[in-house]
């Protein structure tokens, strides 16, 4: 009788045990409001808005759930973070929210296994940034009449930085004026950006040989906490 009620109690034990273990908390994406609606993802958290370091994440959702492919560190703009519908141009500032990956470009061939639409950079290269031009934040060659070129990017100056890139559609579709042009995602410079996300050059060709334009890949960039918060309920896209 003594081993039946041993036998009869390890049940009992273990399923107590099993009990009192927590699942593993949701990883990031499933605690964001919104990933996109494809099955890639890219999230760039900075610890605070004024950081002007954080992580670079990019994940996969594979049998319904998020995997990290890779992470890797990551740099901001000088002016720390804000919410995308409030930035003003030339602050320095990474506009936080959730934007699609238009096109890659570089002044470098595109990485082995590259998917995404590259351009290649040649001296005709610009990224209009004057406001007053009807080529305001798009990638023009060459540089229009109406788009000063003191108000621009020659992209062929910055080999290093945009060795490699993914344009960030941060004002993109739909440009408002005075908020900002040229939010890429890049390759590392000497510090902070002035507003774009960079990481080192290996990341950049890993991501660009992962990216598939198929699975609509977007990024998420945003803080731990507080109203800039990559998990907030109204991540600002536009």
């Amino acid at each position: 009788m003594r081993a039946a009620l041993t036998r009869l109690a390890v049940p009992a034990v273990v399923a107590g045990t099993a009990a009192a273990v927590p699942w593993p908390p949701p990883v990031l994406p499933d605690r964001m409001a919104d990933t996109g609606g494809g099955t890639q993802l890219i999230t760039a958290v900075a610890a605070s808005p004024a950081a002007t370091t954080g992580t670079l994440t990019w994940w996969d959702r594979r049998d319904g759930r998020w995997v990290a492919a890779g992470s890797a560190a990551a740099r901001f703009g000088g002016g720390g973070l804000v919410e995308g519908r409030d930035r003003v141009q030339n602050t320095s500032t990474t506009p936080a929210g959730l934007y699609d990956l238009p096109f890659a470009f570089g002044t470098e061939r595109q990485p082995p296994g590259t998917r995404t639409r590259y351009l290649a950079v040649t001296e005709d290269s610009w990224w209009c940034q004057d406001n007053a031009s009807d080529a305001y934040n798009r990638w023009v060659e060459p540089l229009p009449e109406d788009c000063a070129p003191e108000e621009s990017e020659h992209l062929a100056d910055f080999g290093k930085q945009y060795a490699h890139a993914l344009v960030i559609g941060f004002n993109y579709r739909r440009p408002v004026r005075e908020r900002g042009a040229g939010i890429f995602l890049h390759v590392n410079g000497r510090a902070a950006t002035a507003g774009c996300v960079s990481v080192p050059a290996g990341v950049m060709r890993r991501v660009l040989a992962w990216a598939d334009p198929g699975r609509h890949p977007h990024i998420a960039i945003g803080t731990e906490s507080g109203p800039t918060a990559i998990t907030r309920r109204d991540p600002s896209s536009t």
